[in-house]
């Protein structure tokens, strides 16, 4: 599959603009890095908005679904460094999604990222995910490298944040990316999902990001 791996960690925040310096230090010299050094976690991806909320993105994929409720990812949860500490309580609008990757079709990663969400009926997984796998073929489509389907552990997709005990009815939605040359190759593409008259009624929001960088396993520095 072009995104390595079986499970993925989505998550994406606004961070207000007096801190925003800092959060991206953190980001980029820390947070990342830490993340993909824990076993099982392959690669991490980082992106900001073109046109989408929020603000900032990240996509860590690992190599089976369990890892991201394994000891040691939970190990990493509970022994937060002071620095992520003071970060992690200044996001804004947080979204955290522990998701199956169920499609993946494609070969390779763009530079630009187009994301739905969807909201899947309480029945008719089988037959929703069907329906988007006929649309998530990128070999018809120009600019277009892969297509993904990500399906949302509604018991494990709570954020860190406070808020992390609130009600949230998004926890179990699911979430397509198409990995594309180009932000405008996007939009068409996309129209096969938001524009498709039985698709349409469940998206919640849609948007594109333009990759910051990214980091495999095989990066990291050998001790």
């Amino acid at each position: 599959m072009p995104i390595a791996g079986q499970g993925m960690l989505l998550t994406s925040m606004d961070i207000d603009s007096l801190h925003e310096a800092e959060f991206n230090r953190w980001y980029d010299r820390e947070h990342l890095e830490e993340r993909v050094a824990i076993d099982g976690f392959l690669e991490a991806r980082r992106y900001v908005a073109h046109d989408g909320k929020p603000k900032y993105l990240s996509l860590y994929s690992t190599a089976t679904f369990d890892v991201l409720e394994s000891l040691a990812y939970r190990k990493a949860l509970a022994n937060q460094t002071d620095w992520s500490k003071a970060n992690i309580a200044r996001f804004q609008n947080m979204i955290r999604g522990v998701a199956r990757i169920t499609i993946s079709r494609g070969v390779g990663r763009g530079a630009a990222l187009g994301i739905i969400r969807l909201r899947p009926p309480a029945e008719g997984a089988d037959k929703l995910r069907a329906a988007l796998r006929e649309q998530l073929d990128p070999a018809s489509r120009d600019g277009i490298i892969s297509m993904h389907l990500l399906e949302n552990d509604p018991d494990l997709s709570k954020p860190l944040t406070p808020d992390a005990a609130k009600p949230d009815p998004g926890a179990g939605d699911w979430f397509v990316l198409i990995d594309a040359t180009d932000v405008g190759a996007i939009p068409a593409a996309a129209a096969g999902i938001t524009g498709n008259a039985a698709l349409k009624p469940l998206v919640v929001t849609s948007g594109v990001y333009m990759l910051l960088w990214d980091i495999a396993k095989s990066d990291l520095p050998r001790e």
